[in-house]
């Protein structure tokens, strides 16, 4: 990406953020249908029998210890679930094995009715949405990095943004509120801010799910707070894992809650209902 071009593409979306900004939207993100663009042959995500996610008697060991213990979990399409448990409940590994990064020892984990992860690399998966944040890009070149369907280096220098991705790329600014910070280093983002940016990554790829590993963590009051709107207006777009300890923020998102303990499911329920169960209690909570 030369500079010359850089600086084309970030006026067309800076003036395309000021038309938002101005104008408003009838949706929060991008005003599209939820889906994976990036998903290759015939693997479509198939969500007719109302699962985006699904993962049946899932085990994993690490050298004799048992991370994850039979553990079957799904989620709808458009819901917000949340995941708490104590450390070493086995919440990041869940997350690895969603992502490609750790495989189980058995199991069955699928995105849809048809698309078995457990086929597929990590590098694969990511291109159904699951995206990293490169801190000496600035923010416009970050959300452009994951709008590239190529990711060749002839593609690189050659991308241009056309006017559907110029509006969507304007469009996710203003949702993840980063509209001005179109030209700032990422590494030089709040950690809040480097928590939207990263949100923002995935929403430009149109996921059908959203991974999310203690999003909160390390925000002041006002990021959280924030967060916890954004996170609510995705809800119903798209799916949302969240995994976080903040239980002021899971009561603000949460419909369903998950407890882990000891790498199982542990209870499941509303907030208040998971916070009055006494083995929730005994374990995680506390009296």
């Amino acid at each position: 990406m030369t500079p010359e071009l850089l600086s084309q593409g970030a006026r067309r979306v800076r003036a395309q953020v000021d038309t938002v900004v101005r104008h408003g939207s009838a949706t929060a993100s991008g005003g599209r249908a939820a889906g994976f663009s990036r998903l290759k042959g015939d693997a479509e995500v198939d969500v007719t029998h109302g699962r985006i996610l699904y993962l049946e008697d899932v085990n994993v060991s690490f050298d004799g210890f048992q991370a994850i213990r039979h553990l079957s979990l799904d989620i709808a399409p458009g819901e917000l679930r949340c995941i708490i448990g104590p450390n070493g409940a086995g919440k990041t590994t869940l997350m690895d094995i969603i992502t490609g990064r750790t495989r189980p020892d058995s199991g069955t984990v699928y995105f849809g009715s048809t698309i078995d992860l457990l086929r597929y690399r990590e590098s694969d998966i990511a291109q159904m949405g699951i995206g990293r944040v490169f801190e000496n890009l600035t923010v416009f070149e970050n959300l452009e990095l994951a709008l590239k369907t190529h990711k060749g280096v002839r593609a690189s220098v050659f991308f241009r943004l056309n006017s559907e991705q110029g509006d969507r790329l304007a469009q996710t600014l203003h949702t993840i509120h980063l509209a001005d910070s179109l030209h700032r280093e990422a590494g030089n983002l709040s950690h809040g801010q480097k928590q939207w940016l990263e949100i923002g990554m995935l929403l430009v790829q149109d996921p059908k799910l959203l991974l999310l590993d203690e999003p909160v963590a390390g925000m002041t009051d006002e990021e959280t707070e924030r967060t916890a709107e954004l996170f609510l207006s995705l809800k119903g777009r798209h799916s949302l894992m969240v995994v976080e300890h903040d239980m002021g923020f899971i009561n603000t998102i949460s419909d369903i809650v998950t407890v882990l303990c000891d790498g199982a499911v542990l209870a499941q329920g509303t907030l208040a209902q998971v916070q009055n169960d006494e083995r929730v209690i005994e374990v995680y909570l506390g009296r």
